[in-house]
């Protein structure tokens, strides 16, 4: 366990560890909406997702970023949030498959969390992204909710920060985050070029 704080200069990670700076947004009132790019895309509800489908989805989303919480957990454990009746799951359809994910997590009373939001390799860039947020955006704030926040962090795409900021997002934390490399723990995931494995 890492103490209240570290001191300036390089810290070592053991080779069977990855490391990630995690920063933390939120936002008080829905922002004006960021003007979206028409596409071929449709959001569809995911009520009560199976859990087969669910990891599907996830793995699909996040294995280029090293996703791997929800790929931890057991049944029982994923169930709990994922079919949570406050707790909501979406698919970006476009081509009669799901190339995006969205989910929303509403069980803290007022707030409502961001919990994972991606779209396919194949639509970063192209305005899928700024679409899906501008749903989430309407989603959320439909609800009688005072905040609105998500987590991101330096596994993921590196203009996730910006991309937030630019949605209405405000950043109020940032913390360093280790955890065992899910790869070297029987996950098959890729070796990405920017999280290499040190393990032998």
């Amino acid at each position: 366990m890492l103490p209240d704080y570290l001191p300036d200069g390089l810290h070592d990670v053991s080779n069977d560890r990855i490391a990630a700076v995690v920063t933390s947004l939120e936002m008080f009132e829905r922002p004006a909406p960021r003007p979206g790019i028409a596409g071929p895309w449709k959001l569809q509800r995911l009520a009560r997702p199976d859990l087969e489908s669910y990891r599907a989805l996830y793995g699909k989303m996040g294995d280029q970023w090293l996703w791997f919480s929800r790929l931890l957990m057991s049944d029982d454990q994923l169930a709990a949030i994922v079919q949570h009746p406050k707790v909501e799951v979406y698919g970006l359809e476009t081509g009669g498959a799901f190339e995006g994910m969205l989910e929303l997590d509403f069980r803290v009373e007022g707030e409502a969390e961001l919990a994972f939001f991606g779209v396919g390799a194949g639509l970063i860039g192209g305005g899928a992204a700024r679409w899906l947020m501008n749903r989430a955006l309407e989603i959320a704030w439909a609800r009688p909710i005072r905040r609105f926040w998500v987590h991101t962090c330096t596994l993921d795409h590196p203009s996730a920060v910006g991309f937030y900021k630019r949605s209405g997002f405000v950043p109020f934390k940032r913390q360093i985050e280790i955890e065992p490399d899910p790869r070297l723990r029987g996950l098959s995931m890729a070796s990405r070029d920017h999280v290499p494995i040190l393990a032998n």
